[in-house]
Order: structure tokens, then C-alpha cells, then sequence
């Protein structure tokens, strides 16, 4: 099964080799269905420290590497 892949911006770096990254998706209301935006943040390993905020980057879905760590980044987005 291959791995999901996703795009988003780092709002964080503070955390030795971790980035907070937040994933922007459109949703439609079922009722309504009026799209609006949905954000969700991920934990993201960064072992060289390389990214910082503000950056676009494709996180991949990985083994678990800490309590909330699933993710790895895996480059920039173009």
C-alpha cells in the first residue's frame, strides 16, 4: 500500500528535528454544499534541521517515531 504523501507550510520549527506543519484542504458541506477550508497540523521529522517557517514541503506518512510523530518530511513543494 504506498504511503500517504501531503502538502503543506511549516508554522514551526522550534523543536529539534520536528516542524509543525499545517495541511490546507477544501471541504463541502453536505447540507449546503458550500466549500470552506479546513487546517490540520502535523508533527513532521526533520533530521538536518533544513526547513523553517514559512516553507512549502511534502510530509510522508512514516512509523511512528515519538507519541505524536508519524510523519517525515520528504522535500520542498513546488
Amino acid at each position: 500500500m504506498p504511503k500517504k504523501q501531503l502538502k503543506g507550510t511549516v508554522v514551526s520549527n522550534k523543536m529539534q528535528k520536528t516542524v509543525v506543519v499545517e495541511v490546507e484542504r477544501l471541504k463541502k458541506h453536505p447540507k449546503y454544499k458550500r466549500r470552506y477550508r479546513v487546517r490540520k497540523k502535523y508533527k513532521a521529522h526533520n533530521e538536518k534541521g533544513e526547513y523553517h517557517i514559512g516553507d512549502k514541503v511534502v510530509i510522508e506518512e512514516c512509523r511512528p517515531i515519538s507519541k505524536e510523530k508519524h510523519w517525515r518530511v520528504i522535500g520542498k513543494a513546488f
